[in-house]
């Protein structure tokens, strides 16, 4: 009989509640307790481990020769019979949903069996004995009961993500009432602005009594934006949703000047001012987060070919599904596009092998590096595509096995196969560490695919410091020109920036509105065919498509702006263009189509022609100064540097409602790169509580440096970065650590040394390197591109396409090599609604490799 020595027992005890149980999946790789090796779970720590028998990494055995933790417990998940489960029903009577909140419809112990073992490692950590202990006391049977009735890893995190708990605000906390005033039930029907007539998703102004309707894609059942207008229009911030309100209190409550849902404490009293008594409301309408959660439910994303069948699955190498956490498909598809790239295979693959068998982190789910690598064996090694085979009930969960039967029967009579695909894997712990503390990306809500990649990629730089080793975002470094040419005397100016992602602003442009078999009549009768994008079905509305490289034209084409030259000492015209200095390897463009509708910003379905190959940035490099430009000289060392604003878009920003202070703040911290961008941030960034402050002024030439706060730097070198760096950053950001951080990520050859510019850029002559290459001709083909359905960013599906320049993908005969990621399913995606040509033009993120000859 083998038991754990007295002295290791009596050390051991259960998990505390706020300790994270890594039960169900190795954290340096995505074996889980569904395989047949189990996972070895520290009774120590808690850490998860695959086990070292049975399992390709055995990393529980490299976390036993890390920490020297001993005993640990093998969990084999099992599921049971059919015949034995027992599934649990949701009560009628009880309450509808009210938050975001996961629903366990089965619990664990119902659908499965659990098999524990207790294991311990005996000799020196080199080379150990792994041995089974078949000597269990009551106290090793509550360690291992407790380690299973634990809320597991993954659990945790998405309760914590889904449970997003509404509070009250400023503005609801506040909130001043005129003389009440009864309001007649019939003056509550309908929107009250003249011509609009909505009789649903109706809010009423909990200041004046003002009913106006939602904006559509927040409201359902359709909307104008006149609530919102109307807060435009008088400031009053905070309304109710009609038909939401409980006899309880409980109401759908939105306050615009913090564009988000609240609470309002005094609800009851604030609706009797207006005669609207709360014990005697009934809820008629769906509230919002029942909306938000019924639309993440039921979103359909056709993966049909042209003759409706099924589209083909893939399984093997590079071709590894990620399964869908909760609104995650926009990190699924920005992974499956960066890991598409030979420098991120290579870097994560060979870290996967070194860095995973020396990791000092006592806890690797912590460890960006081992969930990195973990990431990159889990899409490329092939290990984990196996295809999911459900059985007859998973077909029809809750039904019984006779009609799931007879489900099975009735496809093998049509001769209709069902397709299964694979189950993918489930990156948990990456999510839950890179979104840690950041307020969009640690919920469970859709998020910008776009503004993820840039994230991820500062994410990678922060980590790769604080280690010392490299990191391949290099690869879509890159530099921008800025000329500037007064209109007077002639002279010049050129700057330049570091980059690694390119905005480009689509031209929103509708086709006359007509009926679609009005316009496929008229196409007809043209000669032609051509395809209808539409960006609503009930509207039918269609939009002018347009070329990748009319697109660069407009945004390296000279721009007037008004300008305080240096040399005639007053202020001119100037004209300001932007070129490419050096080009990437890797070219990231974001394209952006948005336009305003009342006053909402909504994303259209703009076709951009892409060149799936032969794209030549060639035409847009700037050449730097030129022989006979006369170079304009540094402003007058009495007077602070200016920062110059593009005229069209600070009158854009400045019509759209903006104040001129956010429109400029929006446009210096997107580098100028136009008011579509720079309104993007400015949605970001409401709440920001510098957002209405003056701009920091450059200092003028050889004037002494404010001094930094010592707790400041210290702050900021607590990320990896030297004093220098650190004081430079925060000069150049007036202080605001967040900002600095940033600020630091995009200037990575900066070591702190060089004195502050006054945009961040650099000279053409500081003979500073580049990031990039200036190397022509500079020929692009695409890699990879991430489609969005739905009508904002923030809501709708994303799935990610990518070429695997090869013709057999997956081992399977096929026309192209495009292969679409659509969470776990992954399909050859040459054919039907979701073949690449069809989506590229439509694409919301472009990955181009740069092609040498």
């Amino acid at each position: 009989m083998v038991a754990v020595p007295a002295e290791i027992l009596g050390a051991l005890a259960p998990p505390r509640p706020s300790q994270t149980v890594y039960r169900e999946e190795c954290t340096q790789c995505f074996d889980t307790h569904d395989l047949l090796a189990g996972i070895d779970v520290c009774l120590h720590c808690f850490n998860g481990g695959c086990s070292p028998v049975g399992s390709v990494n055995g990393h529980g055995r490299a976390h036993f020769q890390m920490s020297g933790h001993r005993v640990v417990v093998n969990i084999q998940r099992r599921k049971k019979p059919a015949s034995e489960r027992k599934r649990s029903k949701r009560d009628s009577n009880e309450p509808p949903v009210k938050k975001l909140a996961i629903r366990e419809e089965e619990p664990e112990e119902a659908k499965f069996d659990f098999v524990t073992e207790v294991r311990m490692y005996q000799g020196d950590r080199a080379t150990a004995e792994y041995i089974v202990i078949d000597e269990v006391d009551d106290k090793l049977n509550g360690l291992v009961a407790a380690v299973l009735s634990s809320l597991s890893s993954a659990q945790k995190s998405e309760v914590k993500a889904w449970e997003e708990e509404i509070v009250p605000c400023q503005h609801t906390r506040e909130l001043v009432q005129p003389q009440p005033k009864k309001l007649e039930p019939a003056g509550l029907a309908s929107c009250a602005v003249e011509g609009c007539g909505l009789t649903s998703n109706l809010w009423l102004c909990l200041v004046c009594g003002a009913l106006g309707c939602g904006r559509q894609q927040f409201g359902g059942g359709g909307g104008n934006g006149h609530a919102l207008k109307h807060t435009s229009e008088t400031g009053h911030a905070v309304a109710v949703k009609l038909g939401t309100i409980e006899p309880d209190g409980s109401a759908d409550v939105y306050c615009y000047a913090c564009d988000d849902a609240r609470v309002d404490p005094d609800i009851a009293k604030h609706l009797s001012t207006f005669g609207i008594e709360v014990a005697s409301q009934k809820k008629t309408e769906k509230s919002m987060t029942e909306l938000q959660v019924e639309q993440n439910l039921t979103f359909d994303f056709a993966m049909t070919g042209a003759d409706g069948k099924e589209l083909e699955p893939l399984a093997g190498p590079g071709l590894t599904g990620l399964k869908n956490l909760g609104n995650s498909c926009y990190m699924a598809s920005s992974l499956q596009s960066l890991f598409s790239l030979p420098a991120f295979q290579d870097r994560y693959l060979t870290s996967f092998v070194v860095h995973t068998s020396s990791c000092t982190n006592p806890s690797p789910a912590t460890c960006f590096e081992c969930q990195m690598s973990k990431v990159a064996d889990g899409l490329l090694s092939g290990r984990y595509a196996v295809p999911h085979t459900p059985e007859p009930t998973d077909a029809l969960a809750g039904h019984d096995v006779d009609a799931a039967q007879a489900s099975s029967d009735a496809d093998a009579d049509t001769g209709k196969s069902r397709v299964h695909f694979q189950e993918g894997i489930k990156p948990s712990m990456f999510k839950a560490l890179v979104g840690k503390d950041h307020a969009e990306f640690s919920t469970m809500r859709q998020q910008d695919a776009g503004e993820f990649v840039a994230h991820l990629l500062e994410f990678i730089r922060r980590a790769a410091k604080q280690l010392g080793t490299d990191e391949p975002t290099g690869i879509f470094g890159f530099a921008l020109e800025e000329r500037l040419e007064c209109g007077e005397c002639h002279g010049v100016r050129y700057k330049t920036q570091g980059q690694e992602l390119l905005p480009i602003a689509v031209p929103v442009k509708k086709r006359e509105a007509m009926d679609v078999e009005g316009a496929a009549a008229a196409e007809e009768g043209e000669g032609e065919t051509r395809t209808t994008y539409e960006q609503d079905k009930d509207r039918q509305v269609e939009y002018e498509p347009v070329e990748l490289t009319t697109c660069l034209d407009t945004f390296t084409s000279p721009a007037e702006i008004e300008y305080s030259c240096p040399r005639c000492e007053k202020k001119v015209s100037a004209t300001k263009s932007t070129r490419f200095a050096t080009f990437p390897d890797v070219l990231l463009v974001n394209a952006a189509r948005f336009q305003l509708d009342n006053w909402v910003p909504r994303k259209v379905d703009v076709p951009l022609i892409v060149p799936a190959t032969g794209l030549d940035m060639s035409a847009f490099v700037g050449r730097g100064l030129q022989e006979g430009e006369s170079e304009l000289p540094q402003d007058k060392d009495d007077a602070p540097a200016e920062p110059q604003f593009d005229a069209d878009s600070m009158n854009q920003l400045t019509g759209m409602g903006f104040p001129e202070i956010r429109a400029k703040r929006a446009l210096l911290a997107t580098g100028h790169n136009g008011a579509e961008v720079a309104m993007n941030w400015l949605f970001e960034h409401m709440e920001d509580p510098d957002i209405d402050d003056p701009l920091p002024a450059a200092a003028p030439a050889g004037a002494p440096a404010a001094e930094v706060p010592a707790e400041q730097i210290a702050m900021v070198c607590d990320m990896g970065f030297t004093a220098a760096q650190a004081r430079k950053a925060l000069g150049e950001t007036g202080g605001s650590i967040e900002r600095a951080i940033e600020w630091l990520f995009s200037h990575p050859d900066d070591d702190g040394s060089a004195p502050a510019a006054d945009t961040g850029a650099t000279s053409s002559g500081t003979g500073q390197s580049l990031p990039g290459s200036e190397d022509l001709p500079a020929k692009y083909r695409l890699k990879a591109f991430i489609s969005h359905k739905g009508p904002s960013v923030h809501s709708g599906h994303y799935v990610a396409h990518v070429w695997t320049g090869q013709a057999n993908a997956g081992g399977v005969e096929g026309k192209g090599g495009w292969v679409l990621f659509n969470d776990e399913k992954v399909v050859r995606a040459d054919e039907g609604e979701q073949a690449a040509d069809k989506l590229m033009p439509l694409a919301y993120v472009y990955v181009f490799e740069r092609v040498r000859e």
